[in-house]
């Protein structure tokens, strides 16, 4: 496969999971970095380089649209990027001492564990009662709904602020801009509503994702060759995205994420164990 040949293929992948992560609030990464190393032979610490670079892309596209929209919840992703900037220095350290193999297979391990929780039913609604920190903090809000405004509470925030600590840590070690993990922080501990959750993340991949970039970047994990049209595609698709999101069904939305993750979390596990990263 020649030079163009191949920038077209990962432009073509790149768009299809940039879409998927702005519908879902994962970040195209969580779909790029298997996909390049299972499909095209990259080595996993340049996609997770690449990856970073497109989280960035993504964020910098969807997020615009979303904060236009009123969708998602700034003052609460300021916050919350705290923790996982943090995380994320730490985690991108972490990829000196791990080999590739062992990087897949927690790679596989997170999105399989993320895949679950979006597929299966939720036990609990919004939340019903506010935590006090939450109203100090004045992280509730409301986003648009077919008849107006809606309102919404934010609960447990500490252990919301302690899963995205690692959330940080599993974007600087994966590159995936810990979209997943942030939505399952937002969507299952903090009972922010699904579209608040996956839009709030995707406000907040960028600056997660830019903690570690310069760290892969400083150690030559940044390939021009493979991130620009990884970036391109990405951004493209996140745009088309951010425009479905707000007429889509939050269900579908929870199974196309759920499904896709999770194939490509076991070919990541199977990868892993074979030693073929």
């Amino acid at each position: 496969m020649n030079a163009a040949t191949f920038s077209a293929v990962v432009y073509g992948i790149s768009a299809l999971a940039g879409f998927l992560g702005a519908l879902t609030g994962l970040g195209g990464g969580v779909v790029v970095t298997p996909v390049l190393t299972t499909l095209l032979g990259v080595d996993l610490h340049y996609a997770i380089g690449a990856s970073l670079v497109s989280v960035i892309a993504t964020s910098s596209g969807a997020a615009a649209a979303y904060v236009r929209e009123g969708f998602s919840n700034i003052r609460a992703g300021m916050f919350l990027e705290i923790a996982t900037t943090l995380g994320a220095v730490a985690g991108a350290h972490l990829t000196t001492v791990l080999p590739g193999s062992t990087l897949a297979i927690i790679f596989g391990a997170v999105l399989l564990y993320s895949a679950w929780h979006s597929i299966r039913a939720r036990k609990e609604g919004p939340a019903t009662k506010s935590d006090p920190l939450a109203v100090r903090l004045r992280v509730e809000g409301s986003y648009p709904g077919p008849e107006g405004p809606i309102q919404y509470r934010v609960d447990r925030v500490k252990g919301g602020f302690s899963l995205m600590f690692v959330a940080g840590l599993l974007s600087g070690l994966l590159g995936i801009g810990s979209g997943a993990m942030k939505v399952i922080a937002m969507d299952q501990v903090m009972r922010f509503p699904f579209k608040v959750s996956t839009t709030t993340s995707n406000f907040m991949i960028g600056v997660t994702a830019a903690a570690s970039a310069g760290i892969y970047l400083s150690r030559g994990y940044i390939d021009p060759g493979v991130a620009m049209p990884v970036m391109l595609g990405v951004l493209t698709g996140s745009l088309l995205g951010a425009r479905q999101l707000v007429v889509s069904r939050t269900r579908l939305l929870r199974l196309v994420f759920g499904g896709v993750v999770g194939v490509l979390a076991l070919e990541m596990i199977y990868r892993g164990f074979r030693g073929g990263m």
